[in-house]
Formats: structure tokens, C-alpha cells, sequence
């Protein structure tokens, strides 16, 4: 006989720290929950490992989540969401417990392209690991069968950013070169997905560089509203988040590497435990 499960926290998990850029639009619109975020900084970036590996870490991740009280976890990695999540909602969460829930963060970004494409071209621009799985094409293709689908890998927009070099003048190169290298592929794309959880921060560089016709989707906020609209198809979920608007940090590297780069994703101090995942 299961246990009753108690309201706990809406867990958020990432490889690195781009999940923080999900997590905050998330909280502009849903203040009054809990959150808990947990990066696996140690072992990040997720995005050339093997489908095996990231769903190997993902899981660990979603089970120490899980274990700190979470019943709804956000994938808020779209190569976890890319390489993980299936598997997970499919094969594991029907022996973990089958009323907690995973979300991952690629169909709301696959839904909504198609309110806002004219042409019916877009483009995608992610890690390596995310455009090699092919799952922004797959999803948007199931419900949008008449969209064209390009992808490009950006592998050095990542560095930029945790790096702090997101804004100066050396990433206009790397900028320019993926925004070029996309649009060359077909001139009939109209709008970009940002299929990276990192690249919310290169916006300001990617708009000043790209078309100014380009609609460019950053997916933070579709996330949001898209959990928002979950939560109030689900009640039953929805009871079983808790609402103190308070956040707590988790990273597998150390606390204060995790605080100093965690600022530059959310613009404020804040403060976090490592923990171990493995």
C-alpha cells in the first residue's frame, strides 16, 4: 500500500546552470511555490555524452529529487529532455511511484512554434547532443507536419556563457557564425529556436545580429506558461506542490563555484549545498 505523499517542492533540474534561466521565468509567473534546483555541475556539460550516460544521470537526479520531498520534476535540460525523458516517464516512474510526474521542456517549445511561424520554416540552434537526437524535429513534425525543420549545433555558445564572456565583444564571432550558418541552410526560416537552456543569455547579441523580421524564441517563458497550464488541467499535481515561495540550490560541484555562477544567471546572491548524486 502506497504512502500519502505530502506537498513538496517543484523540482528543477539541469546539467549546469542554464536551467536557472527556465527556473526564474517560472517563478516570475508562479511565485507563490516552492522550488528546489538541482544542478549536476561536476559532471556537466550533458550535451555530447551518450543517450546510456545522460539518462543514467538524469534519472540519478530525479530520484534525489524525489527523495528531498519533490513529487513534479522539470527537465529544465533539453538534452535530458532530449536523451532521458521517455525512458524515464515510460519505464521508470511506474516502479518509482506512478502518481509523481517528469516534464521536460521540448513539446510546450515544439507547441507553440507553430502559432508563430508565417513561413512555416524555422530554425534550431542547441548542443550537439540535442540537435544530434533529433528531437525538436521529431515532436514539432507530430504536431505541425507541414513545418520545415533545420538544425545546427552551436558548440561554443555554452563556454561563452559560463564563462562569463556572453557579452562581450569576442562572442559577436561565434554569435554571428551560428546565426549565418542557420539561416543559410534555408532564407525561408522565419523564426529560431534557442533549443539551449544557456542561450537566453547571448539574446541581446543574437537580435542585434540577427534579421530584425526573425522571430526568435527563447523558452523560459513558454515553459512557464506551460506548467501554469499544466497545473490547472492537473489539480491533483497541483495539491501536491507545496506554496511558500521559497527556493532551495543543490549542485553537485562546489557551493560557492555554484553561487558565483549562479549570480549570473538570476542577478542575485543566493545560497546552495553540494550534494552527491552518484
Amino acid at each position: 500500500m502506497q504512502k500519502n505523499l505530502k506537498p513538496g517542492s517543484i523540482g528543477v533540474f539541469d546539467s549546469g546552470y542554464g536551467g536557472l534561466t527556465i527556473l526564474s521565468e517560472i517563478q516570475k509567473l508562479l511565485p507563490e511555490y516552492d522550488y528546489m534546483y538541482l544542478g549536476d555541475n561536476s559532471r556537466a556539460p550533458y550535451g555530447s555524452r551518450s543517450f546510456d550516460i545522460v539518462y543514467e544521470f538524469t534519472k540519478q537526479a530525479v530520484l534525489a529529487l524525489f527523495a528531498r520531498g519533490c513529487n513534479l520534476v522539470i527537465l529544465a535540460c533539453n538534452t535530458a529532455s532530449a536523451k532521458a525523458l521517455r525512458t524515464i516517464q515510460q519505464n521508470d516512474l511506474p516502479h518509482i511511484d506512478p502518481r509523481k510526474r517528469v516534464l521536460g521542456i521540448i513539446r510546450p517549445t515544439a507547441e507553440i512554434v507553430g502559432q508563430i511561424t508565417q513561413t512555416r520554416h524555422i530554425g534550431i540552434v542547441g548542443t550537439q547532443g540535442t540537435i544530434q537526437s533529433e528531437s525538436y524535429p521529431l515532436e514539432i513534425r507530430k504536431i505541425y507536419p507541414d513545418i520545415v525543420v533545420n538544425s545546427l549545433p552551436c558548440p561554443m555558445w555554452v563556454p561563452l556563457v559560463e564563462n562569463n564572456e556572453y557579452d562581450k565583444p569576442g562572442a559577436d564571432y561565434f554569435v554571428r557564425q551560428g546565426i549565418d550558418d542557420i539561416l543559410a541552410k534555408d532564407n525561408a526560416i522565419d523564426t529560431l529556436i534557442l533549443g539551449c537552456t544557456h542561450y537566453p543569455l547571448l539574446l541581446d547579441k543574437i537580435k542585434k545580429i540577427s534579421p530584425p523580421d526573425l522571430n526568435i524564441i527563447s523558452q523560459g517563458e513558454y515553459i512557464a506558461e506551460s506548467l501554469k497550464d499544466y497545473l490547472n488541467r492537473h489539480p491533483e499535481m497541483d495539491i501536491l506542490c507545496s506554496k511558500g515561495s521559497n527556493t532551495k540550490y543543490f549542485t553537485t560541484e562546489s557551493s560557492t563555484k555554484f553561487k558565483e555562477s549562479a549570480s549570473i544567471f538570476l542577478n542575485k546572491e543566493i545560497e546552495a549545498e553540494r550534494i552527491s548524486l552518484d
